[in-house]
């Protein structure tokens, strides 16, 4: 059976090295084997666990919970994938309402016609939900730097929000096409300096603050799912390369 060492894992199922490690580390996947050299090895096993361990991440579970359900003595690793299918096939059409929304404002915005009322603006988001994420950005963040972000991007015009769009779209693109390159890559860090300005055009970000957003893209489903759609693992390559350049600068 083929074995994978740390680093082809990682690239294959879109994780980092540093997740494996912490992994190992709290005893939720423990490598098959090491070497004399101490060198983690990971057998089939081990990728059905890593599987069913990222799964149940997409779903909200903490790592503690899917230790828990993952070793308990009754786990059906089937009847678990049938779940999380039926899980996610809910979310599927959720986000598939939520990226029709998005296609239809940029359009609007892009001056286009296209038929939307105020009303579609939040289609697939509840007027609860899109008041929690603002909530949630008040209490994550300083809320004074929330209100000011607020004032300042309803002023701008669609043609600044148009050139904002398209800079990070450019830069998930170019990204996209380099995963598999090593983060400390110099083209993979002038990205992440790109990305950083572009944050910056909506507020100052701070190195401890821009950290803090490189953990969210994998910690939070809906941010990941927003860079999965420019390639799989995306979000946790983005969010390691965040990481060295924040450890750099």
């Amino acid at each position: 059976m083929k074995e994978y060492t740390v680093q082809q894992l990682a690239k294959i199922a879109g994780v980092s090295v540093r997740t494996l490690h912490h992994y190992d580390h709290i005893g939720l996947l423990k490598p098959a084997s090491r070497n004399h050299a101490r060198y983690r090895f990971y057998g089939g096993a081990e990728l059905l666990r890593l599987q069913q361990i990222l799964f149940f991440r997409e779903l909200d579970c903490s790592l503690d919970d899917i230790a828990r359900i993952l070793d308990s003595p009754g786990f059906d690793p089937i009847a678990a994938l049938e779940g999380h299918r039926k899980e996610l096939e809910k979310r599927a059409e959720r986000l598939n309402t939520l990226l029709d929304t998005i296609d239809k404002t940029i359009r609007k915005m892009k001056g286009e016609k296209t038929e939307m009322s105020d009303e579609e603006l939040y289609g697939g988001l509840s007027k609860e939900e899109a008041q929690a994420y603002a909530e949630e950005a008040r209490q994550r963040w300083d809320p004074k730097l929330v209100d000011e972000t607020n004032v300042k991007v309803k002023k701008w015009s669609k043609e600044k929000w148009a050139a904002v769009n398209k800079e990070l779209d450019g830069i998930l693109l170019q990204l996209a096409s380099l995963m598999g390159t090593p983060v400390r890559d110099k083209r993979v860090q002038a990205l992440v300096a790109r990305h950083h300005a572009y944050l910056n055009n909506f507020y100052e970000v701070k190195p401890n603050m821009y950290r803090g957003l490189g953990k969210l893209y994998i910690e939070d489903p809906r941010f990941t799912a927003y860079f999965e759609k420019y390639r799989a693992g995306l979000a946790a390559y983005l969010s390691e390369a965040i990481e060295y350049y924040c450890e750099e600068n």
